[in-house]
């Protein structure tokens, strides 16, 4: 199974992506890890991407997962054309979006912030949630409330819902 673990910062995508693909025995990798520094430098400094700046780092993405007969990626995947550029390179791909209402992520972007030295603060929410798309019901996943909930709650929440979707 190849899986997408999507949405704004501080959702936990990668703790939960983490955890799902050691669930599942499948390679995990962070998006994150992909972008150009130039990328990076932008998001530090709280200047959103632009679509020019993620068609390269999408396919770049894409490629990694769709080169893996299974797999799960932590990637935000806001908008729909982002999630098909993804399943162009891994048709079989899901999506396991996890998400909050924004002042729940805002809390948790500040505690990284403090504890940590990730580069996605608080300042690219207001744009992310302008961003997201959430998932639409022809689309091949699953949403997940991750609101209050622990990474093993999470990731049990994605395995079933998971199992679910695969009939």
């Amino acid at each position: 199974m190849r899986v997408v673990v999507m949405g704004v910062t501080g959702c936990g995508k990668t703790s939960v992506g983490v955890a799902l693909a050691t669930a599942l025995g499948s390679p995990f990798a962070d998006a994150d890890a992909f972008h150009p520094a130039a990328n990076v430098a932008k998001m530090a400094a709280g200047t959103p991407l632009s679509d020019h700046d993620r068609w390269p780092w999408l396919d770049i993405v894409g490629t990694w997962l769709g080169g893996r007969p299974d797999a799960v990626v932590a990637c935000s995947a806001l908008r729909l054309s982002y999630r098909e550029a993804l399943i162009a390179h891994a048709p079989d791909a899901v999506f396991v979006h996890l998400a909050a209402p924004q002042v729940v992520l805002e809390e948790r972007v500040r505690a990284r912030s403090a504890a940590t030295d990730h580069f996605a603060g608080t300042s690219l929410l207001d744009s992310q949630y302008a961003t997201l798309e959430p998932l639409a019901g022809d689309e091949p996943g699953v949403t997940v409330d991750v609101s209050g909930a622990s990474i093993g709650a999470v990731v049990e929440a994605v395995r079933d819902r998971l199992a679910t979707l695969a009939g």
